[in-house]
């Protein structure tokens, strides 16, 4: 039974990353085989086996909610400020953070970055000769913008997949140094998908700046769907994968952290789909519910709604994992 948490004062977002991590069954076997602290002083200030300790507290079914308290204060202790609004994308990368750094068993630390990490090869190719440069890194989401170089609105998930990994022309002041040629020349920068985790986060970048250097929402319409091929969105030449990495890219969606109001006040929830029933529960602090796909299309957006729900972070799972 899915059980709510709740809001100690501004605690949303993290309530509503705390459920998608623990409504994952892969993420959970993860997390039931960490090496218990051997100090109490330890376990308070153990960021996994606290979370454990939250997952056994919901599991007993006895209430309809359960408070957390523990976790929250061990946070604390890791410079994660409470009582505070956060940004669900930055607070997702430092929980991650935490967590890695904390499983002390290598092979934890593998499995968790299988179910999370993207591998992307950046590539620099100079334009006056042959000269190449590519080097790998991991991510863990795919920042997408939803507006493209000349701020015209992007009209699908996959419109944004494609915009990010489309090539671009590195000229004028961003001209890099060409080892070959000896001097600055214009380059072509351009990002390749190398690897693709169980658990795919996609980070819709709502949030923008304006020129008054305030931070601005944007609330368009931005339709995703239930089930995402990345081989039918991206190109040969926006991957370096071979063709059974490519074969396991075929993702359902799992979750969606959502978010209400303006830019400087706000609010989150989660839509989650349970793996072990099929069906979607809105999140909403104390408060859990069955809903419809119908009710969580309503976080596509709305240009003159923008203090409704908007999708914000997205997360899909594969279909067929290896």
């Amino acid at each position: 039974e899915a059980i709510g948490l709740y809001n100690l004062g501004q605690s949303c977002c993290l309530n509503s990353l705390l459920q998608v991590f623990l409504m994952n069954i892969r993420f959970t076997r993860i997390l039931r085989r960490i090496t218990v602290p051997p100090s109490p002083a330890q376990r308070r200030n153990n960021v996994p086996y606290q979370m454990l300790l939250l997952l056994e507290k919901m599991q007993c079914g006895k209430c309809k909610a359960v408070g957390p308290t523990d976790l929250a204060c061990c946070l604390s202790e890791h410079r994660v400020k409470l009582f505070v609004q956060h940004d669900a994308a930055q607070l997702f990368l430092t929980l991650w953070n935490l967590l890695k750094k904390q499983m002390k068993k290598p092979e934890l630390v593998e499995e968790l970055s299988d179910l999370y990490t993207i591998c992307i090869q950046e590539h620099l190719a100079c334009q006056k000769c042959s000269f190449e440069i590519k080097s790998n890194s991991t991510m863990l989401t795919l920042p997408l913008p939803v507006l493209d170089a000349n701020s015209h609105r992007l009209k699908t998930l996959e419109d944004c997949l494609q915009y990010f990994f489309h090539p671009e022309e590195l000229t004028g002041q961003n001209m890099c140094f060409c080892q070959q040629c000896g001097k600055k020349t214009t380059f072509l920068q351009s990002m390749r998908l190398v690897h693709l985790p169980q658990t795919l986060a996609l980070h819709l970048k709502r949030f923008c700046f304006e020129r008054s250097s305030r931070t601005h929402k944007l609330s368009h319409s931005l339709p995703f769907p239930q089930e995402l091929d990345l081989r039918e969105v991206l190109t040969e030449n926006q991957c370096t994968a071979d063709d059974s990495e490519k074969a396991t890219w075929q993702y359902e969606l799992f979750a969606v952290v959502a978010h209400s109001g303006s830019a400087s006040c706000g609010h989150y929830c989660a839509y989650i789909r349970s793996l072990t029933e099929g069906k979607w529960y809105c999140f909403n602090d104390s408060e859990v519910c069955q809903v419809s796909w119908d009710d969580v299309k309503c976080t596509y957006g709305h240009s003159s709604l923008y203090w409704r729900e908007t999708a914000y972070l997205l997360f899909y799972m594969k279909k067929h994992p290896q």
